[in-house]
């Protein structure tokens, strides 16, 4: 993490790069000055070997020749005078730990030897007896001769030494004067980048507002104001973003259809609520995992990736009917996934059915009535009834037939005005005991008369009166008592029962008959419901009614704002249940 900071990687490249240029410039100075003194020295030797050279030449006299030369000589220096008649006389040094050199060492040095042969000078650096010393020789001028210069290479690598700490010096103060500088330098440059890098992940988290200072106005100047207007654009972006992602989410929840969006790895991306209600039943219906794609879907999307058009089907899901639409969603030309609209057609299918079978049954409904209307009527046409009285008889039988075909056309004329909503109640005053205790009472000679035992409670009720339709009500109540009689055997009960609260009240009609069957318990507030699904009637029913009733009853009681509901168990019984809301109660 430490080799990872911008700071420590600058400052770390300039240390580098500093400290390469200061060894080679070490390296170079140290080779300079090692040379430097070692040309000195000798440039010194020569010069020293010249004014010997030059008073061999003109003095004869050899103590003066060796005072002068020990003058002239440095300390540490060692002078070697070899004349042309073999004669030789040195000038020692003061420094006695160098061993002094004989004629014959000279004589032997291929480059020193030609100083007396050949008449050159020479500069070399030697070494005998296992140290390194520094001889030049200058020859003669009037004497086939040489004057040897030599001194131990001590002096000079002592001398070196001391410019080599001062290179060393000079170059370490270099070296910690650029780690603090290059230091303070890469702080100073990295702090807007690290604030960049602070700002880049608040931003990344979501905090738009952040905002960088603008301390300079070189290039990351620059950049800090082009890095705040990144984050003003971006947090605009981001806001017409969710604005529409809300606008979608709410388009998607308030549609009745159901939307699926699923990608090229059939992965689902985006549902709304009918979708899921949807899914949820269909995966419990196949019996699979969360994540599954239901059979039809999974051929549909097939279908529409392969063929890279629009696709449709109907499917029937926990007795539901749904339209599937199913179109590809494209990236540029490639399919990148599919969008499918799941349309719930149950209620269309539905009131297909339903009007077919209105249809069918009023038809059966008014066949009847037509058919005994019309075959009574030629009968006392053609004179087959003679008398009187059988005369009666059958115009007493198209009577009745015409009655109820007048009562079955008025009924669907209430239903049809109620399902449209044109019904209109009449709303009073009325004490709900005394309205049921006169519904009931009116039943009682007919229960007694069928041996059924008709029976009537009240619990919880306030005191008082409530406000409803009257006549609709008791509409209901009568058609729900006549069907719990007329269905109930000999010897059998109906219990009407009584309960209320503060803001409602509740009826239910209790009957120990025949009960319905339990395929049959969602039908039966449908027009033209009867027990007996041929809708025949046999002469002792003459008096059974067109399947209305009910229906009617389902509509008065929503237009009240309240509820009618039935249980039922064939052969036990049937109960109903009617729940009005109380809108006025008196104080």
């Amino acid at each position: 993490m430490f080799w990872r900071s911008v700071v420590v990687k600058l400052w770390f490249t300039i240390l580098l790069l500093v400290c390469f240029v200061l060894i080679i410039l070490t390296v170079l100075l140290l080779q300079f000055f090692e040379n430097f003194h070692v040309n000195k020295a000798e440039e010194e030797m020569l010069r020293t070997a010249t004014v010997v050279s030059t008073l061999i030449d003109s003095e004869q006299r050899q103590d003066i020749i060796l005072s002068t030369t020990d003058t002239v000589k440095s300390a540490s220096s060692h002078v070697l005078v070899v004349r042309g008649n073999g004669q030789s006389w040195k000038a020692e040094s003061d420094s006695g730990d160098f061993k002094e050199l004989q004629k014959q060492w000279f004589e032997q040095d291929e480059e020193l030897a030609r100083v007396i042969s050949g008449g050159t000078e020479v500069k070399k650096v030697a070494s005998a007896d296992g140290r390194k010393f520094l001889a030049v020789g200058s020859p003669l001028s009037g004497d086939s001769g040489a004057v040897f210069v030599y001194k131990p290479l001590d002096s000079v690598e002592e001398t070196t030494q001391q410019t080599t700490k001062t290179v060393f010096l000079g170059a370490g103060i270099a070296i910690v004067l650029t780690t603090i500088f290059a230091f303070f330098l890469s702080t100073r440059i990295t702090a807007p980048l690290m604030k960049m890098r602070k700002g880049a992940f608040e931003l990344s988290e979501g905090e738009f507002h952040t905002k960088i200072p603008i301390i300079t106005h070189d290039e990351i100047g620059e950049l800090a104001i082009a890095f705040n207007r990144m984050g003003r654009q971006l947090k605009q972006n981001i806001d017409a973003l969710n604005q529409e992602k809300e606008q979608l989410s709410g388009v998607l929840k308030s549609m009745a259809d159901g939307v699926i969006t699923l990608n090229h790895k059939r992965k689902i991306l985006v549902t709304n609520p009918p979708a899921k209600q949807l899914l949820q039943s269909w995966r419990y219906e196949e019996g699979l995992e969360e994540e599954e794609l239901p059979s039809p879907l999974h051929e549909l999307f097939e279908s529409v990736i392969t063929e890279e058009r629009e696709a449709m089907t109907e499917v029937t899901v926990q007795g539901r009917n749904w339209v599937i639409i199913m179109t590809p969603l494209y990236s540029n030309t490639t399919i990148r996934g599919v969008v499918a609209v799941l349309r719930d057609m149950t209620e269309e299918r539905r009131l297909d059915k339903l009007r077919k079978d209105f249809l069918a049954n009023v038809s059966h409904e008014l066949r009847t009535p037509i058919s005994m209307m019309r075959g009574y009527s030629e009968a006392i046409v053609d004179e087959v009834a003679t008398t009187k009285e059988e005369k009666n008889e059958l115009a007493q039988i198209i009577l009745e037939e015409s009655e109820r075909m007048g009562r079955l056309v008025n009924e669907l004329l209430d239903l049809a005005r109620m399902e449209s909503g044109n019904i209109q109640l009449h709303k009073e005053p009325v004490d709900v005991n005394l309205f049921l205790d006169r519904i009931v009472n009116k039943f009682q000679g007919v229960a007694e008369e069928t041996g059924v035992k008709l029976l009537h409670e009240r619990s919880g009720l306030p005191a008082g009166t409530v406000s409803i339709d009257s006549d609709r009500i008791e509409q209901v109540v009568t058609n729900l008592l006549d069907n719990a009689i007329r269905h109930t055997a000999e010897n059998g009960s109906v219990h009407v029962h009584l309960h209320g609260g503060e803001d409602h009240f509740e009826i239910k009609v209790e009957d120990t008959g025949a009960g319905i069957p339990e395929e049959d318990l969602p039908f039966i507030f449908e027009r033209f419901y009867k027990g007996d699904k041929s809708r025949k009637r046999s002469p002792s029913e003459e008096k059974q009614g067109t399947g209305l009733g009910l229906a009617i009853a389902k509509n008065i009681v929503e237009a009240h704002k309240g509820k009618i509901s039935v249980q039922s168990k064939e052969g036990e019984g049937t109960t109903f249940y009617i729940y009005l809301p109380v809108e006025n109660l008196p104080k």
